[in-house]
């Protein structure tokens, strides 16, 4: 079994804390995403995993063992790098090769390990070029064949397409996906972009401030994020944010803010009315915000057109509702919608969030309540 598991680990530089009591487990096989914004603690939560920084209290085990006092060369693990990190003076052979020299490695098997290795990133042809010769795509693959050739029981990823440009780290992504299938091992992967947290990961961990903010599975966190943090942080444009009131109407819940009235379900006012509170935020997604064209459904919302972006497909549209919420909808391309517009919107009521204003802790998904 090649699962890790953290306990309660905490990691602290002199009197700052970067990482506060994780407990995570990367299960056997899985591909287990850390992302979170720059400092959140996920790099310093890898490289305790790998060896490269020591553990100030909890600990660590890879398989069945307890790696604390364990060397990085004795964890049974393989890092890949944001910087490739390859040895200028050597053809990618012998960069890929080089490791399983130092560890006296019989040369019949590493020449197997590097042309299988070689085999499975499609870079066969490049076995005797200079990393001079190489373009970025190719060089993270001889890193990333490098990894592979050791035949670890745990892949650790450090933003490693983050030097790639946006075209090639797309094709990238797809082939570590694909990569990962084959090889059947564990993998950690450290990123700050959350698109590719969502692409990627068979389950994603948000961390913020070196806290843990939620583990799931991609769909889990989009549509049923723990707390105002994981809700903004995952999805792209980010959810909308509104704080306001809640108010009874005629026997219905209705959270009010300036410029905007929307009733909420009668199974989301059951929540609401248990957890006791009347300061919130209510959260919906763009894609979850239409034109009224007649059909409030319950929704009450006249905002105007500050900007539309056009994305081929569809339109992100930038509006203003009252004078303090920014509202971002995302149309078909085909609404007929210009900058100074006054628009009606309405909000899919199976869609809402309800967070507390006090805390940022959820309260309601549409018709699921959220975890205490």
């Amino acid at each position: 079994m090649a699962q890790v598991i953290l306990e309660s680990v905490t990691k602290q530089f002199g009197d700052v804390t970067a990482v506060n009591d994780v407990s995570l487990e990367a299960r056997d096989k899985e591909f287990l995403v850390l992302v979170g914004p720059s400092g959140c603690g996920k790099t310093t939560t890898l490289r305790m995993v790998a060896g490269l920084d020591d553990i100030t209290s909890g600990t660590v085990s890879i398989g069945e063992r307890v790696v604390n006092n364990l060397s990085p060369k004795d964890r049974d693990i393989a890092m890949v790098f944001q910087s490739y990190a390859l040895y200028p003076h050597m053809n990618v052979y012998n960069n890929m090769a080089f490791g399983l020299k130092l560890r006296k490695t019989p040369k019949q098997e590493i020449d197997r390990r590097v042309k299988e290795a070689a085999r499975i990133l499609g870079i066969e042809q490049l076995l005797k070029r200079k990393p001079k010769e190489l373009s970025g795509g190719q060089r993270q693959r001889v890193a990333l064949g490098r990894a592979i050739v050791r035949e670890p029981a745990v892949f650790l990823m450090d933003e490693p397409l983050s030097n790639l440009d946006a075209m090639l780290r797309v094709q990238t992504r797809k082939e570590l996906i694909t990569l990962h299938r084959r090889l059947e091992t564990t993998v950690i992967y450290v990123t700050h972009d959350q698109t590719e947290a969502m692409t990627m990961g068979t389950r994603i961990a948000v961390m913020n401030a070196g806290d843990l903010q939620q583990v799931d599975a991609p769909q889990t966190l989009y549509d049923f994020p723990n707390n105002t943090f994981v809700a903004t942080f995952i999805g792209s444009p980010q959810m909308n944010m509104i704080e306001g009131d809640l108010a009874t109407q005629d026997g219905t819940t209705v959270f009010q803010a300036p410029g905007m009235s929307v009733a909420l379900p009668q199974r989301m006012s059951q929540i609401v009315t248990a957890a006791n509170t009347s300061r919130v935020v209510l959260g919906i997604r763009p894609e979850h915000i239409d034109p009224a064209n007649g059909n409030a459904n319950g929704t009450d919302v006249k905002a105007t057109v500050e900007v539309v972006e056009h994305m081929g497909a569809e339109l992100y549209v930038y509006l203003q509702s009252g004078r303090e919420n920014s509202i971002t909808a995302r149309f078909d391309a085909e609404q007929p919608v210009a900058p100074g517009n006054n628009v009606a919107l309405t909000f899919d009521e199976d869609h809402l969030h309800l967070f507390s204003a006090e805390t940022g802790k959820a309260i309601a998904h549409g018709s699921t309540v959220a975890a205490a």
